[in-house]
This record gives structure tokens, sequence and C-alpha cells, in this order.
């Protein structure tokens, strides 16, 4: 494993438990952030640090990169020179939630240099992250993913889901999912609670049953706690909501249900609900039944 010099750029929530697996699994792990010293919180463990991403590039022979958006993922790539660093036969994988258009964009861009691409946004949180048990989606050449599935292995499970771009594509479909099932679950709690039901014993009585989900199991306990600290936020999931139907309407697809509830984010949004957890849509919604009476 230790012949491989990896790169890991963008060492945030996400970054940093990513990196530190790698490096657990006995990888040379070279890692730059723009706030240097989420960085150097990883020297501790074996990371070297990097004073630029060009210099973290340079001999890298898989480089990472788990960015903000689109915007920081090509001006990290191509605006910095890291493309330019990197030797022809590299792969580049980016673990960076962006539009599916942006990383054929980029796989081309880097396959004029010889440098190949997979698109692999995961799913799974920080918690995901520090137990190495993401499910990373990849979109790309399947020898190419093939390649690095021992880089991988510390991380996940990859799946390859077709080729560059259906990795976005398919974390887009996972955000689209919770996104649906958070609204189902907050309007029958609703609905439960109005007929004088306990939204508790609900959730507790239709575990185990076909409605069971990560998102009952989770999110369901949220909104029965009333805890909406955000672990994502409603801002967040809003905005992939718009990519889903940004990616729909390209491919001229109507997507009615995922239409209904990005129009119910976008209220609570404009509310004031934006930093709230996702689940906090149940909030949102009693406020509008309850406005809805008067």
């Amino acid at each position: 494993m230790t012949d491989r010099k990896i790169a890991f750029l963008g060492t945030g929530l996400m970054g940093a438990p990513m990196a530190r697996r790698l490096l657990a699994a006995g990888f040379a792990v070279t890692v730059w952030n723009r706030d240097r010293s989420k960085a150097d919180a990883l020297a501790a463990d074996g990371a070297t640090v990097a004073a630029t991403a060009v210099e973290a590039a340079k001999g890298a022979t898989v480089l990472f990169t788990m960015l903000t958006n689109a915007g920081a993922v090509s001006e990290v790539l191509f605006g910095s020179g890291v493309a330019e660093a990197l030797e022809p036969g590299a792969v580049v994988v980016d673990n960076s939630s962006i539009p599916p258009p942006l990383a054929r964009e980029n796989a081309a861009k880097l396959a004029e240099r010889g440098v190949h691409h997979i698109d692999a946004p995961v799913s799974g949180g920080v918690v995901g992250a520090a137990a190495g048990t993401l499910a990373i989606m990849a979109g790309g050449d399947a020898e190419v993913i093939d390649s690095v599935r021992d880089v991988l292995a510390p991380l996940g499970r990859v799946t390859r889901v077709g080729p560059s771009g259906a990795g976005q594509l398919a974390k887009l479909g996972n955000q689209q999912i919770v996104a649906v099932t958070i609204g189902a679950i907050a309007e029958a709690m609703l609905l439960v609670e109005a007929g004088g039901g306990s939204p508790e014993a609900f959730r507790a009585a239709i575990r185990g049953g076909f409605a069971e989900s990560r998102i009952l199991e989770l999110h369901g306990q949220r909104m029965i706690e009333r805890n909406f600290i955000p672990g994502g936020t409603s801002r967040n999931q809003l905005k992939d909501l718009d990519a889903v139907l940004a990616a729909a309407q390209s491919l001229s697809l109507h997507l009615p249900l995922t239409e209904a509830v990005r129009a119910e984010f976008a209220e609570f949004v404009e509310q004031g609900g934006g930093e709230s957890d996702h689940s906090g849509l149940l909030q949102y919604l009693e406020d509008k039944n309850a406005r809805g009476k008067t």
C-alpha cells in the first residue's frame, strides 16, 4: 500500500476523518486545506502538510478533492495549477458534491493531460467518514475505478454507477430520496398527532415495517426530540433539490414529488429555517397548518 503517494485536498468536517482513515491504513498522505490549521491537525496522525495545493499534488498518484462546491473544485484543480502538477496516469478522485455536467467537464479537461478522473461523492456523514463506512458513488471508467479500489476501501463501499458524471447523479438521487422521505415522515407525524396519537408511539409502531428507513430512525427521532440543530441544513437540502431539478430539466424529466418537496423547503428557508436541520421541515409544516386554521 505504501508505494502509493496520496494527496488529499480539503480537510474539513468530512475530509479530515477520511484522510485519517487513509493514514491508518498505511498510505503516505500529503494534505492541504485553505485554512492551514485544519491540515496541520493531521500531522499528529502522520500526514505531511503542504503549504499549497500544487505542492501536495506533485508526485501524487492518487489525488482526492473534498471541497465545498464546484467553484472550489475548479479553482483548485485548474486555477491554482494542480492539474499541471499531476503526472500522466495519476487519478483524481473528487468526493465533492458538484453538478454532473461540471464533473464531466473536469474529467475531459484532465483527460487532455493524461490524468484520470472519478466523480465519487459520498453519503454517510461525518460518522461514516470516521468509521470508514461511507457509501461512495463512483462515475468514470471501470478500469480506473478498479485501479484505486484498494485506496477507497478504508473509506467505505464503492459502487461504480456509470460513466463520468453518474456518481454525481447518484448523489443527487440520494439527496432526493432523503428530502422526499423527510417530508413524508413529517407529514405523517403531523397527521397522527392532529388526530390525538403520539408521534413517538407512531414511530415505534411502524419500525420494522415497510416504512422502516434510516431517515425514520434518525430524522424521525430528531422530530420527536425537537432537536433541529443541523446535521444537514435545510439550506443545503434546498441547494441539492435545485440541482436535482436542474439535472431533470436537462434530461427532459418531470419529477412532481421532488418539485413539491422542493417548494416546501424553499418556503421554509425563505422564512428563516435555512440553518435548521432538514428534519426541521416538521416545524414549518406545523406552523403552516396552524396559520391555515386562523
